[in-house]
């Protein structure tokens, strides 16, 4: 009789050892190993998608230029933020990852667009709700749709079962880590679980070129729970943020075989589901009509979509030994790098004070032509002397108090001459990649810091 095979796993990166080791090899974590039995000898009998295709032929290699490609054909929702953080579409065959935190809305919103699929046979596949509780949301969304199969079921075994008897167009599970494979031993959510129950979701997609969607939890670091080994075997990793206390959701892609990594897709969470935002620097700007200091307007670019975003700052007096810096959604190195810039370069004293920064929206923002933004902001707070709400900047700004560059400056002067602003500040060295002239809004000029001052305040 064989014995039941162990091993030791690194939960941060997957990385396999035979005996405990205190510090991973691979990702240098402590402490982050985990026995688990990863071999169960009583089965033998498997039906799921292994060591051969579904076809039950064995693979043969075959020169580049002989293999046959028609076009890139991708199946179109009705979502247009969807369409496009995928780059376009969904890809047949395509392997996607959608993580998030607990009650953001991931479950609600793919149920939503499959829904709206009318034209596919879907399956979806629940570990972790009831058939009532799925059916009481879509009655909530107020879809119906004929083919849009339901499954609750967490062995691989039978879902594989499942999925020969229905033989659907588009798969959804939620989530990965419910999920148990029959020839594992250990416990849904492990490593080898999760590692295990995903390669054969890889293989179903690749053999029939069926997209599928995988469900995620995340850590409360916000990284993926599983190990790092999850996102290299998929193809799509899409990332949905935005706190719980707004309405606002973002879609956000980190990896993506089919397209860009920069897109972004912003929705709002509405009792009837997830609805799409189509002009998002409408919301993202504050509508007030009274004037206040320590708040400036920039310019940043997700991808292809410009975006106009309110960067507030606070600047007091500090009562400690130890000026504070606090920041939401901006990196907090960087917040103090212009503020030694402005303290080196402009003559500013903000070594004695206090100094809060915050993204409006609840964005994230790592984009460097927000600096000069930020910069505007930090001196209307510290001169207690606010702007005017018809201008806006763009400009990422160097260590020696110089206005850099930014790319497709043509696209953010469209995009805030459309919001109605009447004036953006940008760098001199961007005059030479456009003319001023073809826009009806006011652009000015700047080289450094001190001229930014003189010309606010």
């Amino acid at each position: 009789m064989s014995k039941i095979k162990k091993a030791f796993f690194c939960t941060n990166c997957g990385y396999e050892s035979a005996k405990w080791i205190g510090k991973c090899p691979s990702c240098q974590q402590w402490n982050s190993f985990i026995e688990e039995i990863i071999h169960q000898p009583d089965l033998k009998n498997k039906n799921e998608w292994k060591e051969e295709n579904l076809s039950g032929q064995i693979r043969k290699s075959q020169v580049l230029d002989e293999i046959e490609h028609d076009d890139e054909e991708r199946i179109i929702t009705t979502d247009p933020e969807l369409n496009r953080v995928l780059g376009g579409g969904i890809v047949k065959g395509s392997l996607v990852l959608v993580a998030g935190e607990p009650g953001i809305g991931k479950s609600t919103l793919l149920l939503q667009d499959a829904l709206l699929l009318k034209q596919l046979t879907i399956l979806y596949i629940s570990g972790e709700e009831s058939e009532q509780q799925i059916k009481m949301r879509s009655r909530r969304l107020g879809i119906s749709h004929d083919q849009f199969y339901l499954l609750t079921e967490i062995s691989t075994q039978s879902i594989s079962q499942e999925i020969e008897k229905i033989r659907p167009q588009l798969v959804i599970v939620d989530s990965i880590q419910t999920l148990q494979s029959p020839y594992i031993d250990s416990a849904p959510g492990s490593v080898s679980q999760i590692r295990e129950c995903t390669a054969a979701f890889q293989r179903f997609a690749k053999e029939t070129q069926t997209p599928v969607f995988l469900i995620g939890h995340i850590t409360k670091d916000g990284s993926i729970a599983g190990p790092k080994i999850l996102e290299h075997i998929v193809d799509t990793v899409l990332q949905f943020e935005g706190d719980q206390h707004y309405a606002y959701r973002i879609l956000r892609t980190t990896k993506n075989r089919f397209g860009s990594t920069s897109e972004l897709g912003i929705y709002e969470m509405t009792g009837a589901g997830m609805k799409t935002v189509s002009n998002p620097s409408d919301i993202l700007i504050h509508q007030n009509n009274e004037v206040l200091s320590g708040v400036a307007i920039g310019t940043s670019m997700e991808g292809l979509r410009p975006l106009l975003i309110e960067v507030q700052a606070l600047v007091t007096t500090s009562v400690y030994g130890t000026p504070q810096r606090t920041v939401s959604g901006f990196d907090l190195r960087r917040l103090q790098l212009l503020l030694a810039v402005l303290e080196k370069r402009g003559g500013f004293h903000f070594g004695t004070k206090d100094v809060f920064v915050n993204i409006a929206g609840g964005l994230r923002i790592e984009d460097p032509s927000i600096d000069l933004a930020l910069v505007c902001a930090l001196l209307s707070s510290f001169e207690d002397i606010p702007l005017s709400q018809k201008i806006c900047f763009t400009g990422e700004v160097g260590l020696s108090g110089e206005i850099r560059p930014v790319n497709r400056i043509e696209q953010r002067i469209s995009e805030a001459e459309k919001l109605g602003f009447e004036k953006i500040v940008v760098s001199r060295y961007n005059f030479k990649s456009f003319s001023s002239s073809q826009f009806k809004i006011e652009v000015i000029q700047a080289g450094r810091v001190e001229e930014i001052y003189r010309l606010l305040f």
